[in-house]
C-alpha cells in the first residue's frame, strides 16, 4: 500500500488547466488593453500592450544576464569548505 500524499499539481490535469487559465487570463488582460485610456508620457506608450511586450522584453533581458553572470560567478561545489 502506498502511503504518499498526493497534491493537487501532481495530476497533469490540473497542470494544464493552470497553464490554460493563465493563457486565458493572459489574452483577457491584453484585450482589455485595447479599451482603456492611459495619459502617457511617451508616444510609444500608446502602442497597444506596450507594457506586458516591455515586462516580457524585461524578464527575457535579465535572465540573458543572469545566465551570463553565472559564467562570471560560480565556483566550484567545496569552494568555502576549508
Amino acid at each position: 500500500m502506498n502511503d504518499e500524499k498526493k497534491y493537487w499539481l501532481d495530476d497533469s490535469r490540473n497542470v494544464n488547466r493552470l497553464y490554460w487559465g493563465l493563457v486565458v487570463v493572459c489574452v483577457l488582460l491584453g484585450v482589455a488593453d485595447l479599451f482603456v485610456h492611459r495619459h502617457v508620457h511617451f508616444s510609444w506608450e500608446s502602442f497597444p500592450n506596450f507594457y506586458g511586450f516591455f515586462g516580457f522584453a524585461a524578464f527575457w533581458c535579465v535572465v540573458i544576464a543572469g545566465k551570463n553572470l553565472r559564467k562570471i560567478l560560480w565556483r566550484p561545489e567545496d569552494y568555502y569548505d576549508d
